[in-house]
């Protein structure tokens, strides 16, 4: 059967890798692009269209790469850039997209951008961050929170003046109301685009800042309770956001600029990270014509995870929304949430036991969703998540600050095994890796799974082939609205040549189709 297919992006299959734990080459413990490259075969043979690379670029690791100190140069730890270049040239040859994960909000205190803004407040980088006076009182100019933990705020003597951070302290953000801020960014996509890179997946597009003094005070959040889970814990969540902080309109000129380099080049493609009080809405704005192409849904990131109704009503608010389109990435698991295969067992009332049939079942249901799929390194292996890493060996900054009521995502961040019997797993020859191998996981490491019949790595893989043969999911992106039990979630994907009604039973475990 022919298909005529969509825009590569608008049904893609994307594979997430965690540079620093997918493969260290050199024996330092830490993962790199030429053990990336390595392992290119496997990612390939799953079946998979395009690969997206957290950020490898030189940083101080404060936050494991969302700290970039030069977005055009490879962190000295991950390799070179005639590395990624082979990397690049290697996927390509088997037939593999590659996204690279930019951090355009904000940079590391150590870009020369950032050292040179915080002199004084007259050099040419003066304004390429929010700087703002304090209070008459001394006090920070608004009521802000940083994720992390903290005033979103930090006091600079040499200005003195507060600058603006969302994240950590050492993570300014860059003030988009500047056109030379966006002009240095469109140089960035320029440089990868040029090296031949297919597209970017945008890190928190939402907490870009570029509105200008006199900022607003954040609004009390009526519905936070307090709570053990970690979206509850922090003061950060006691605000609502969109009312002044976080996915301000004037964001959006930064994404239509970011749009116009990329359609300069043939077949890129942008994908921004965001969320919010409404992150549909926000969706819907950022997507609007002319700006990005999609945006990474959160709707399946619950930190708790969700029960068949709380999916259903999370799936059908995206797809409400968005029927027809492209313009949905979905996904279960990523390098900030604990790994799907765990965090769903207790909402859906499964046993450990039952974790590669759940995580199969997943990973079906998402790659049968409108637009494209986001799978997180391990998720083809149904790795569980890591959950006994001592405070003395956690690394995310996140964590640390809420240890040890909260195990932050070091317990989704720990090194891929590659072979049981192998020194770590095949991960590393060295003495100590950068967070502990999950001894568990030996018992599903990636070569040894791809060559076992029947393995989650496997059974997905067959999934895949047959997914791209089916025309209802591959040539349209419409589906029905979902239906089903307190066990199940039935929909129809709907093209012109075929009508497939999608069956996802978490009672027995199974994915059912049938074209109708």
């Amino acid at each position: 059967m022919t298909i005529d297919t969509l825009q590569w992006w608008e049904t893609a299959v994307i594979y997430q890798i965690y540079p620093r734990s997918f493969q260290d080459s050199n024996g330092d413990g830490i993962g790199d692009l030429p053990g990336i490259t390595s392992r290119l075969p496997y990612i390939a043979e799953l079946g998979v269209d395009a690969i997206w690379i957290s950020p490898f670029f030189k940083s101080p690791q404060k936050d494991f790469g969302y700290d970039v100190s030069d977005y055009c140069d490879v962190n000295p730890e991950y390799g070179t850039l005639k590395d990624f270049d082979k990397l690049l040239a290697e996927s390509h040859k088997l037939g593999l997209k590659v996204m690279v994960d930019i951090v355009p909000a904000h940079c590391s205190e150590e870009h020369v951008w950032f050292n040179e803004s915080r002199q004084s407040r007259h050099n040419n980088k003066a304004d390429w961050f929010h700087w703002v006076e304090p209070k008459s009182d001394g006090s920070p100019p608004t009521n802000w929170l940083s994720f992390f933990g903290g005033p979103a705020w930090s006091w600079e003597p040499r200005r003195q003046q507060y600058y603006l951070h969302n994240f950590l302290s050492s993570q300014p953000n860059l003030n988009h109301a500047n056109p030379a801020v966006r002009e240095a960014l469109m140089d960035v996509a320029r440089f990868w685009f040029d090296r031949g890179v297919d597209g970017f997946r945008l890190d928190a597009v939402h907490t870009i800042n570029a509105d200008v003094a006199p900022y607003q005070n954040n609004q009390a959040n009526p519905k936070f309770v307090p709570g053990p889970l970690p979206q509850q814990q922090q003061p950060f969540f006691r605000q609502l956001h969109d009312s002044a902080q976080l996915n301000q309109p004037a964001i959006q000129a930064f994404s239509e600029s970011f749009r116009s380099v990329a359609d300069s080049y043939s077949d890129r493609y942008l994908m921004g990270e965001l969320h919010g009080d409404d992150p549909i809405k926000a969706s819907q704005t950022f997507t609007a014509p002319g700006r990005l192409h999609a945006t990474y849904n959160f709707n399946l990131l619950s930190w708790d995870g969700l029960n068949v109704e709380g999916l259903k009503k999370a799936i059908t608010k995206a797809i409400d929304a968005f029927n027809g389109t492209g313009r949905l990435s979905f996904a279960f698991s990523n390098h900030d949430v604990p790994r799907s295969a765990t965090r769903q067992l207790a909402p859906l009332g499964l046993t450990a036991e039952q974790q590669p049939a759940l995580q199969l079942l997943l990973l079906k249901l998402e790659t049968c969703l409108i637009g494209s799929a986001c799978i997180y390194q391990g998720e083809e292996l149904a790795l569980q998540d890591s959950q006994d890493i001592p405070v003395e060996l956690m690394q995310d900054p996140w964590g640390i600050e809420f240890a040890p009521v909260f195990s932050g995502r070091d317990t989704c961040r720990t090194p891929m095994v590659w072979n049981r019997v192998a020194s770590n797993g095949g991960f590393s020859n060295a003495n100590q890796t950068w967070l502990p191998v999950n001894q568990d996981h030996l018992h599903r490491a990636g070569l040894d799974e791809a060559a076992r019949e029947g393995s989650v790595y496997n059974e997905f893989a067959a999934f895949l082939k047959w997914r791209k043969e089916q025309p209802a999911i591959m040539s349209s992106n419409k589906m029905s609205e979902l239906t089903g039990d307190n066990k199940t979630l039935v929909f129809e994907r709907i093209a012109e040549q075929q009508t497939l009604r999608c069956t996802f039973d978490f009672e027995t475990l199974t994915a059912t189709f049938e074209e109708v």
